[in-house]
């Protein structure tokens, strides 16, 4: 049995760091998934400064839901998030955070439930300035580079034109997911998105 909260996802948060020198960068892998949605779906980010960070509403599988993509650097995405979050009353449960994940390799998504920040600094601020950990995560794997005092520099670089391509491939996958998942339907979501590989 699913120990997880089935009420529907309102804000969809993409970490990256913000500015042309990050785009491209492993790191960055959540503001790629956010930036799909919104040509997916046609709609545009606009700066908010009260939220720090540019955000954007759509309607995805019957259900309004917002997009945000913090302008904070990566150690500092909670003061927006939970700015956000205060301002429109959006519970924990009801928040879909999606992330570069270094213990997976690239062409893999997962979705997951709560849990530790596995020493990613976006994550561990949310966790800090939401006052909570359950919420869930959209994992988009990286890949590791072998060494933990390599990571900074990793994450910071461009992924391989051939992991580019993976990370591309899969989140479409995720892309396809998003209906069941806003509206609360987890376990269908995970089934497919876990199967795509």
């Amino acid at each position: 049995m699913s120990t997880h909260p089935s009420q529907p996802i309102r804000l969809i948060v993409g970490l990256g760091n913000p500015g042309a020198d990050y785009h491209a960068t492993r790191h960055n892998a959540g503001f790629w998934f956010l930036d799909r949605l919104a040509d997916e779906y046609g709609v545009s980010f606009k700066a908010e400064s009260k939220f720090h960070g540019h955000t954007a509403r759509l309607m995805i599988g019957g259900h309004e839901c917002w997009l945000l993509k913090p302008s904070t650097f990566m150690n500092r995405s909670g003061q927006s998030v939970s700015s956000f979050a205060k301002y429109y009353k959006i519970g924990l449960e009801e928040m879909l955070v999606a992330h570069d994940e270094l213990d997976m390799a690239p062409g893999v998504a997962r979705l997951k439930f709560g849990g530790g920040h596995a020493g990613h600094n976006g994550l561990r601020d949310i966790v800090s300035a939401m006052g909570g950990k359950e919420f869930w995560r959209l994992r988009i794997g990286i890949d590791h580079p072998g060494s933990s005092a390599q990571v900074v520099n990793y994450v910071l670089g461009r992924p391989s034109k051939q992991d580019a391509e993976a990370i591309s491939r899969i989140l479409d996958e995720c892309d396809r997911v998003m209906p069941e998942l806003v509206r609360g339907e987890f376990q269908k979501a995970m089934n497919r998105l876990h199967a795509a590989v």
